[in-house]
């Protein structure tokens, strides 16, 4: 016997490691005692080893374990290949922190002992968010779980590092980067947060050389770069400064004679028009620096602080000390013209939380110009496909326009980069110090000693090898040559370039095919009312809170049924305590089905139901999991898990158990029969095509209501085809839609629910009819209806119509709704409305809006106005029935 309630934290916990143990999430397993059949691969997008669960990881494993259970259900050798990344500077911070408070620094320890430490912190408390993954109900194959960290993959990076070197598709360069001086060390731009803020302008006059009073003005942000200046560019359009292209001026403070260059990057509308170049401080600058043949002169240490380069009196000044000295100094020459307020973003380092500096460094560097070539063509010619397809434009636009990838890292934990140094600086890049060694001789023509290189690789190095690395390459396996390439990659839109684009890159040039056929790109999940989830702000939702309150099942339906392609997801506790509802929902038909005898029956042929009332709801399942397969397969959640709602709640539990009542309560021991095996035949296919969405509370009714010889997940997905009937289907149909209807004016009138109404059809055909006199009873039971009849004569003054088919539904109601009261009533709702519908039509209007608003916000907007005219024409034809009364 069912328990009364469902108690998730009593099956969650209980259902998972029986799914574990099982070995059911293993790849490689054989159905039915036969041979595999074809793979279905899925890469998870392995969380940082540092990390814990949050709202954006549990929608895209939800949406990743859905399309592995749906598959696994299809029969295919499914594996979802899990793992963990060693996340360089997040992980090394968290190390560096808990030895801080101990009066440790990384330097006491040295590199190799600071290492065993991050591995023994690894091993303590790495695994926090895999056993969260596992709360969620993701059935990942544990048993391949991977690091990027551990020695397979160090393999594989190794091998691309050198390989890409060889090619000449890695190369050491003196170039810009991010540099955080907290840190110490490069960062990617997927690192940076750019923060807006309100900073200043000042207006610096430099004297032109030879022309005794002479100046041009330059505007700039950050004054203390100017000790780097080596050129003023000015537009070469610009009328103003022609005749001065080709001088120099002098650079304040410093003396030195600089130039005057002809660019476009100078803008003649912004400021003055000039602008003071400075190639080793801005990523712009050093674009113009290289066109213009400018000195790149870098005048900031490691700490942001100022270099020797500088004039003595400024040396190791903090950079933001050195500003306001620059600033006063300007002011005491006289050279100081104006200081504007100036609204500006600035970049800082998403860990250290300090701003970042542009700052040239000898870096390792991968061409990604050319090995994006490839990457481009795999998704112009459909070999990889993005869903939303929106998506692709943004991946052609940052692909189009790829820069070099700085890949070094100064920090020491992440794989250390196998190139060593000769006495000359010249780099040896090979697999081990053994071949750098003869290399190095071979080179210099004698022993020599050599040096290691330092620095690490960039994360996200290891992350684009993960889609064939995790399978066990360099080596050649088998699992290589079946699950390579993958089938679809879930991830958010934020990382296309970061890691979608390189893992194409690298799976094209090392495996010479794309690394995933399919990508589906999620959108952010926000708050209820739209805004980003953040600390600061206190809108915080933690999944496993909303699991330990609601249930796992709720959680994951409730973001599958907000998962609409493009489109941010809009969460609030509210929406999951709704879907909280349907898992008890389901849960009571089941008590209800077991309550009435109706158990699943061997050799039930559902194809041979006689009623029509079985062969219609049986119909209705067929088509609810065609849709539902359709809706998977095309990455469309919101509509998979709209379909099994409106079923399991709507077709099933409301109509079809209603419909069924008086059967099982009556006398037809053979009607009887065959409902309840329909019943407990249709709430098998209800679990069946809900498991993927809400396996745990699916897998336990499987396992309670009947004997199973397997468990719900590893059970075949429902192939109904053929089973669809019409004749049944348009009988039934028309029953709901009249009671249907009936409600809606009851509802729209506002009569009272213990009146009886009398019903009429007008103009009714013969078979409209007999439909009638077949279900009176369910119709006058469901609808509240006291008389049922075919209309004879006029239609009785006070009556409201309904067009239902051919026929018109009739409804007297004199002397049982206040007419005027309910005109007043409706006026009311309608007034109320229409300033609602005024505010979204203006704010759609706005060409200003539209062209600022990000596209979901507006999607958002414009359907929340179809809402409201949609409500206001109820109203309309609610007040137009009255009119006629």
């Amino acid at each position: 016997m069912l328990d009364k309630t469902y108690t998730p934290k009593d099956v969650e916990a209980r259902t998972y490691e029986m799914w574990e143990n099982s070995g059911a999430f293993a790849c490689g397993q054989k159905r039915d005692g036969g041979e595999s059949q074809d793979a279905y691969t899925i890469v998870i997008p392995p969380p940082n080893v540092t990390g814990s669960l949050h709202m954006g990881h549990a929608l895209n494993n939800t949406l990743q374990d859905i399309m592995i259970r749906y598959n696994r259900m299809l029969g295919k050798d499914t594996l979802w290949q899990p793992g963990t990344d060693h996340a360089g500077i997040a992980t090394q911070m968290v190390v560096e922190r808990q030895m801080e408070a101990e009066g440790l620094t990384r330097h006491d320890l040295g590199r190799d002992k600071f290492i065993e430490r991050v591995w023994k912190w690894k091993a303590e408390s790495g695994g926090t968010i895999t056993g969260q993954l596992r709360r969620l109900g993701a059935s990942c194959d544990w048993s391949r779980e991977r690091f990027t960290m551990d020695e397979g993959l160090s393999k594989a990076v190794q091998k691309v590092f050198v390989e890409l070197h060889k090619a000449g598709l890695i190369y050491r360069d003196k170039r810009l980067v991010n540099w955080d001086p907290m840190l110490h060390t490069a960062i990617s731009d997927l690192e940076v947060e750019n923060k807006e803020q309100n900073g200043k302008m000042w207006y610096f006059k430099y004297p032109i050389e030879g022309r005794d009073g002479a100046f041009i003005t330059v505007g700039t942000t950050r004054p203390e770069t100017m000790l780097g200046d080596t050129g003023v560019a000015v537009h070469p359009d610009d009328e103003r400064y022609k005749d001065l292209v080709g001088m120099n001026v002098v650079l304040p403070i410093v003396g030195r004679l600089i130039p005057i260059v002809a660019d476009e990057y100078a803008d003649p509308e912004k400021g003055t028009g000039a602008v003071k170049i400075t190639p080793a401080h801005d990523f712009n600058d050093f674009e113009v620096g290289k066109r213009c043949k400018l000195e790149v002169i870098n005048v900031l240490d490691h700490n942001a602080a100022i270099n020797d380069v500088a004039p003595e009196h400024l040396r190791g000044m903090d950079r933001f000390e050195a500003r306001d000295a620059i600033v006063k100094e300007m002011e005491g020459l006289g050279l100081l013209e104006k200081i504007e307020e100036n609204p500006m973003t600035v970049p800082y380092g998403d860990r250290s939380g300090v701003v970042i500096e542009p700052w040239l460094l000898d870096q390792w560097f991968v061409d990604a110009k050319k090995l994006a070539v490839d990457a481009i063509k795999a998704v112009e010619d459909g070999r990889t496909t993005f869903h939303p397809k929106s998506y692709e434009n943004i991946y052609f636009d940052w692909m189009r326009n790829i820069q070099p990838w700085c890949v070094s890292r100064q920090i020491w934990w992440g794989h250390q980069i196998p190139a060593w140094y000769g006495p000359d600086g010249h780099p040896f890049v090979e697999y081990t110090e053994e071949e750098a060694r003869a290399a190095a001789e071979k080179h210099y023509g004698v022993a020599t000693d050599i040096t290691r290189d330092p620095d690490v690789l960039d994360t996200w190095f290891s992350s684009a090898l993960w889609p064939f690395s995790t399978l066990g390459w360099p080596d050649d396996t088998p699992e290589v040559k079946r699950y390579y390439p993958t089938d679809c990659l879930v991830t958010g839109f934020d990382i296309i370039f970061f890691w979608v684009a390189r893992m194409m890159m690298m799976g094209l040039h090392f495996m010479k095919e794309v690394p995933f056929k399919d990508v589906y790109i999620h959108a952010l999940v926000r708050d209820e009312k739209g805004q980003k989830m953040s600390k600061s702000k206190g809108n915080v939702l933690d999944p496993l809170e909303l699991i330990d309150q609601f249930g796992a099942d709720a959680v994951r339906f409730t973001m599958t049924s907000q998962a609409v392609q493009g489109r941010d997801v809009k969460l609030s506790t509210s929406r999951i305590e709704g879907y909280r509802n349907f898992v008890t929902k389901i849960w009571n038909a089941a008590r209800y089905a077991e309550m009435n005898d109706c158990k699943p029956v061997a050799g039930f042929d559902p194809a041979g139901v006689n009623l029509t009332v079985n062969r219609w709801i049986i119909g209705k399942a067929a088509e609810s999991v065609a849709k539902i397969e359709t809706a998977i397969q095309s990455y469309r959640f919101n509509e998979a898990a709209d379909a099994g709602y409106h079923f399991t709640w709507g077709t099933f539990c409301d109509w079809y158990l209603e419909f069924t009542k008086p059967i099982l309560n009556g006398d037809d021991e053979a009607a009887k029969t065959e409902t309840r095996a329909t019943m407990a035949w249709v709430f098998d296919q209800v679990l069946l095509m809900l498991h993927p969405i809400m396996p745990y509370v699916t897998e336990e009714l499987w396992s309670q209501i009947a004997q199973r010889n397997s468990m719900l997940m590893l059970a075949d997905w429902p192939r109904l085809q053929g089973l669809e009937n019409a004749d049944a289907e348009a009988e039934m149909d028309w029953v709901v839609r009249l009671i249907s209807s009936v409600r809606t004016v009851r509802s729209e009138m506002n009569v009272e629910p213990k009146v009886q109404l009398t019903l009429r059809l007008k103009d009714a055909s013969a078979a409209t009819l007999a439909r009638l006199e077949t279900h009176r009873d369910l119709i006058h039971r469901l609808a509240r209806i006291e008389d049922s009849a075919a209309l004879e004569g006029e239609v009785q003054k006070g009556s409201v119509s309904v067009v239902l088919d051919e026929a018109t539904v009739v409804l007297p109601m004199s002397g049982i709704i206040d007419v005027d009261a309910e005109k007043a009533r409706l006026d009311k709702e309608i007034k109320k409305l229409d300033p609602e519908i005024m505010k979204y039509e203006k704010k759609l209007s706005n060409q200003g809006f539209l062209a600022k608003a990000p596209p979901e916000v507006v999607a958002e907007q414009t359907e929340r106005l179809e809402g409201l005219k949609a409500d206001r024409a109820k109203l309309d034809e609610a007040f137009a029935r009255l009119a006629d009364l």
